[in-house]
């Protein structure tokens, strides 16, 4: 159990469901000839999922002594296994993942695409190891990674099977993700400050120069708001030239209960908090805006689908 907690199992189980509702509630749905087969993307899953893991798992080795001032009653690493066996778990997490990756590039054609998973594992480790330790650089990082895990689905689904003759509309669809992509990047930009906001005791201890480090708490909370004001603005400007203009009521009732509504009580918390406990419920909260925001890829689908 308590490896489960260090690879943030609920985190990845997450991220596998959200590749999942892009496959089957968009792509299938919008009836575009896709170029993997189901074990194809299901490594796709896989491979995504065991280098997120390993991501997780050498962070907490490099912010063992940080995590005992932030949150002591979560170190598993030297408390429950030993620092050699988490760099093992890393190792084989990782290789494993790169290994589904270069099979899945193979297997499309593609063997160059395999540089990404590659390049993904380095991002992780290198960001883990030194580039949190640059204000906001880390944060952005952080922040891409979950894009490209949306963006790879396009890149291994969509880009293998398109040709002169279905360029428009495979170029449509992938646009589309890539707004998803943009979206959950301002949102886990925003999500990864509020966490060094909450963390920022024992970076100080640690001498981590995170953003709120640098600028300060309060002049980070701020850049944070308007961070997360802005994807706010766009959305209701989405809803009212692409969703109420076609009619498409169920997906705009999803918008507003599941993402508008969230955020702005999110853009409420980060306006008010002081304590740590306020910037925990705001990061976790952040976590299922992005969640249900890339779920509204299916509600939205079904909509047009099912629009009279």
């Amino acid at each position: 159990m308590k490896i489960l907690q260090l690879i943030r199992y609920k985190n990845l189980l997450l991220l596998a469901l959200m590749q999942f509702v892009i496959r089957f509630g968009y792509l299938e749905q919008i009836q575009i000839p896709l170029a993997l087969y189901y074990w194809q993307y299901a490594l796709l899953i896989l491979s995504t999922v065991l280098i997120a893991a390993g991501g997780y798992v050498i962070n907490d080795v490099f912010d063992q002594d940080a995590d005992e001032i932030n949150k002591p009653e979560k170190v598993i690493i030297g408390t429950y296994l030993s620092e050699s066996s988490a760099y093992n778990l890393y190792a084989g997490l990782t290789i494993s993942g790169v290994a589904c990756g270069f099979v899945l590039a193979n297997s499309v054609a593609h063997s160059n695409f395999a540089i990404i998973f590659v390049l993904i594992a380095s991002l992780l480790y290198f960001y883990a190891s030194s580039l949190k330790q640059i204000p906001f650089l880390g944060n952005i990082l952080v922040a891409s990674i979950l894009a490209i895990s949306v963006l790879i689905i396009g890149v291994f689904d969509i880009f293998p099977n398109t040709f002169e003759i279905n360029q428009q509309e495979m170029s449509i669809a992938f646009l589309i993700l890539w707004d998803y992509a943009k979206f959950a990047f301002m949102l886990n930009l925003v999500r990864e400050i509020i966490k060094d906001i909450e963390d920022v005791e024992g970076d100080k201890i640690q001498e981590i120069k995170t953003l709120p480090i640098v600028i300060g708490i309060k002049n980070s909370n701020r850049f944070a708001f308007a961070l997360l004001l802005a994807p706010l603005l766009y959305l209701f400007y989405y809803l009212y030239n692409y969703l109420y203009s076609n009619n498409l009521f169920i997906g705009i009732l999803y918008m507003i209960i599941f993402v508008i509504a969230p955020m702005i009580f999110s853009l409420i918390l980060i306006w008010k908090a002081k304590e740590k406990k306020d910037y925990t419920k705001c990061s976790q909260l952040l976590k299922w805006i992005i969640f249900f925001g890339i779920l509204s890829i299916w509600v939205i689908t079904y909509n047009i689908k099912h629009h009279a």
